[in-house]
């Protein structure tokens, strides 16, 4: 005899499993080429494909790169590069995956109360010491810049 209620014989439908959150349709989402299929039926084509969005990716990464130190929006460039990659190489769109990731749990903490009066403490306190060592150099050598002082 079977004491047990007919429940537990029902199958689960995977889809249902599935958590009811906006994520799902990224991780739904096919890794790899996203090419046009007239390209990647073609061998030769796909691949010179590959090689020509790995150079403009490149391109753009170095541009970035060269961005960082200069003015200019270095890292947004560096992370559209690496948008470009992902178009094709699945090692980049799990590098683009995981760096989504971090920047919105970066964000989410950024946003925690303690976090941010943390935050404006140190910069209240960095911002003294600034002041403070300004006020010590206008006071022992007055508003004349560094290469105007005469020894």
């Amino acid at each position: 005899m079977n004491a047990e209620s007919n429940e537990r014989e029902e199958v689960v439908d995977p889809a249902a499993a599935m958590p009811a959150t906006g994520d799902a349709s990224e991780d739904e989402r096919d890794l790899g080429s996203r090419a046009p299929q007239f390209i990647k039926a073609s061998k030769p084509l796909h691949l010179s494909w590959q090689v020509g969005v790995f150079v403009i990716g490149l391109a753009v990464v170095v541009t970035g790169v060269v961005m960082l130190p200069l003015p200019g929006p270095g890292w947004l460039v560096i992370f559209g590069g690496m948008a470009i990659w992902a178009t094709e190489f699945v090692w980049a769109q799990l590098v683009l995956r995981w760096t989504k990731r971090k920047v919105t749990e970066a964000a989410q903490k950024a946003l925690d109360p303690r976090v941010r009066r943390r935050n404006m403490i140190l910069t209240t306190v960095g911002l003294v010491i600034i002041a403070v060592l300004a006020g010590i150099y206008v006071r022992e050598f007055g508003f004349a810049m560094p290469w105007n002082i005469e020894e």
